[in-house]
């Protein structure tokens, strides 16, 4: 057994023997620099990416092996973890799918999930459009499928083509945007004929391009570009730390990283980078333009963690 290893598993279980005197669970702490060999290999979510590229500068930082990071969409990112077996990390704006995680048994691979923060999914324009700052769920439908124009939404909008920019239908946030506006049938956002890109920064160019252009994605890549942007409500509610933990805000939605037991026992430097990860997210994700977790959220994702650290010892 390696040296990193052995030491890791030893804080493990250390850990769990005092867990019961502990207010809130806590993780061992590890040293990146004892993981300066071997492969991180992640990828998936737009939407997680940039939360998972600041863990991964953090660590890096600190002297351990540089993680890849892949931005491809939650489903693309399943597809390399549960069927081609290629990564160690998937990066996910949504929950597994019953059907991805039987591919994953498959192989093998019994996906475990950590939940790492929450978004709240910014519908927005460019800063240049004077007239849409909040919108109802029924006019978001309208907007992304049937309407023409903005006049057709309401009366007082200007008799404009909507011009539609999207996330491509591999990403989790494609998915969520149609489970919640469209009871998930895509037929009706496709056939509008968006412009779609699985690169967030793309769309960003498309919306700040025209006041009648109108996207979604991440709230992270709002708050990056909220000087260009502006956010529109939702049903009257504004998306922020206390609508998105509170479920107020009808567009709040949860971000993961999944891993696999016996990949973190065969690569012990994932394991302590994910440890790394859950450890000092809720450090990071406010700076990186989302909403913590709640505590108890935070505290499952842990505990799944050393549930699976622990069988391998």
């Amino acid at each position: 057994m390696q040296k990193p290893r052995l030491v890791f598993l030893l804080m493990v279980f250390a850990l769990v023997l005092t867990s019961v005197f502990a207010t809130e669970y806590g993780l061992p702490e590890v040293d990146p620099l004892d993981y300066t060999k071997g492969e991180i290999i992640t990828a998936g979510s737009s939407t997680v990416f940039p939360l998972s590229e600041r863990m991964a500068e953090l660590w890096t930082d600190a002297g351990g092996v540089a993680p890849s990071i892949a931005s491809i969409g939650s489903g693309a990112g399943f597809e390399r973890f549960c069927v081609e077996a290629e990564t160690d990390i998937s990066n996910a704006s949504r929950a597994i799918k019953d059907s991805e995680r039987e591919s994953c048994n498959a192989i093998g691979r019994d996906p475990i999930e950590f939940r790492v923060g929450t978004d709240a999914l910014a519908v927005t324009v460019s800063a240049a459009n004077d007239f849409a700052s909040d919108v109802t769920m029924e006019e978001l439908a309208m907007i992304f499928s049937s309407a023409d124009t903005w006049s057709d939404v309401r009366a007082e909008w200007p008799d404009e083509a909507i011009q539609r920019f999207i996330p491509g239908t591999d990403s989790g946030t494609f998915d969520y945007f149609v489970e919640e506006v469209f009871d998930e049938d895509e037929e009706p956002i496709l056939s509008a004929n968006p412009q779609l890109s699985e690169d967030d920064n793309v769309l960003v160019q498309g919306i700040t391009g025209s006041p009648y252009a109108i996207g979604f994605f991440g709230y992270a890549y709002y708050v990056e570009n909220q000087d260009r942007l502006n956010i529109l409500n939702i049903d009257g509610i504004e998306a922020n730390a206390q609508t998105t933990d509170d479920g107020s805000y009808p567009l709040a939605r949860p971000l993961f990283i999944y891993s696999d037991a016996g990949i973190m026992a065969e690569k012990p430097q994932v394991a302590a980078f994910i440890n790394f990860y859950l450890s000092h997210v809720n450090d990071e994700v406010i700076d990186v333009g989302y909403f913590p977790a709640a505590p108890s959220t935070l505290d499952a994702a842990k505990r799944a963690f050393l549930d699976a650290t622990m069988d391998d010892m």
